[in-house]
């Protein structure tokens, strides 16, 4: 998506929805950016959202993969166009998304697994 707002946000929620088992209910954990806490959006009913603290980047995964990426493939790097640095960002995304064991240990949160084996 081009933009992170309330109508990309709404398409993120229909997708996660669509994707949630039969009988299953999905807890999502979100920051608290305007597109995640506005009144516009229809939360399916089989998602359930958990505000974390406002101020608090070291309880988001997302927070922690963006740091992993800019630290790894993105930093200290000068981009001569726009496009330079969206073939980058998704250069590194794609590095990322081919180890999905990397993602896991970043944004695993045990305490986010309370009574399921891991």
């Amino acid at each position: 998506m081009p933009l992170a707002d309330t109508h990309a946000m709404q398409l993120h929620l229909k997708e996660i929805a669509r994707h949630v088992a039969r009988g299953a209910h999905a807890i999502l954990l979100l920051d608290r950016a305007p597109w995640h806490v506005t009144g516009k959006l229809k939360v399916p009913k089989n998602i359930t959202p958990i505000f974390l603290p406002s101020r608090s980047p070291e309880l988001n995964p997302v927070e922690q993969i963006w740091a992993f990426m800019r630290a790894n493939w993105l930093s200290n790097r000068v981009f001569d166009t726009y496009d330079a640095i969206i073939d980058a960002a998704c250069e590194a995304w794609n590095k990322l998304v081919a180890a999905p064991e990397t993602i896991t240990s970043i944004a695993m949160r045990k305490w986010a697994h309370v009574g399921r084996t891991l």
